[in-house]
C-alpha cells in the first residue's frame, strides 16, 4: 500500500497526454487545473478499484477481473460507459490473441528453419563422407594398378 497520499496520484505525465488528447487544438489548461483532474481521476481509480474488489470478494476471490470492473461501473452508476468498456475490452484480447498467435507462428518458423539448417548439415556432412569414400576407393585402385 502507498506510504502517502501522493503516491496514489497517477503519473502527471499521463494526464497532461490525456487531457491535450482530449481538448481540442489551441486549447491550454492550467497546472492548477491539471492538478485536479489527477487528484479527480486518481479518486476515481481507487474507488473504482474498491468496488471491483467487492466484487471479487462475494466471488470468493482475490483477483480482480473484467467482469469485477464492468460490475463497478454499474454499481457506481457508470452505465453509459459499459458498452465502450466492453468494446474495449474486446478489441484488447483480439490484439493479445494476434500477438499470441504471431509469436507462436514465429516460434514455429524458427523451429522449421532450425530442422532445415540441421537437415542441410546432416546433407552436407553425408556428402563430405562420400566425397572421402570415393577419394579414398579411387586411391586404393591407383595403389592397386601401381601393384
Amino acid at each position: 500500500m502507498a506510504e502517502r497520499p501522493e503516491d496514489l496520484n497517477l503519473p502527471n505525465a499521463v494526464i497532461t497526454r490525456i487531457i491535450k488528447e482530449a481538448l481540442p487544438d489551441g486549447v491550454n489548461i492550467s497546472k492548477e487545473a491539471r492538478s485536479a483532474i489527477s487528484r479527480a481521476a486518481s479518486v476515481f481509480v481507487l474507488y473504482a478499484t474498491s468496488c471491483a474488489n467487492n466484487f471479487a470478494m462475494k466471488g470468493k476471490r482475490k483477483t480482480l477481473n473484467a467482469s469485477d470492473v464492468l460490475s463497478a461501473m454499474e454499481e457506481m452508476e457508470f452505465q453509459r460507459f459499459v458498452t465502450p468498456l466492453k468494446e474495449a475490452l474486446e478489441a484488447y484480447r483480439r490484439e493479445q490473441k494476434g500477438k499470441k498467435e504471431a509469436s507462436e507462428q514465429k516460434k514455429k518458423d524458427k523451429d522449421k528453419k532450425t530442422d532445415s539448417e540441421e537437415q542441410d548439415k546432416s546433407r552436407d556432412e553425408d556428402n563430405d563422407e562420400d566425397e572421402e569414400r570415393l577419394e579414398e576407393e579411387e586411391h586404393n585402385e591407383e595403389e592397386e594398378v601401381d601393384n
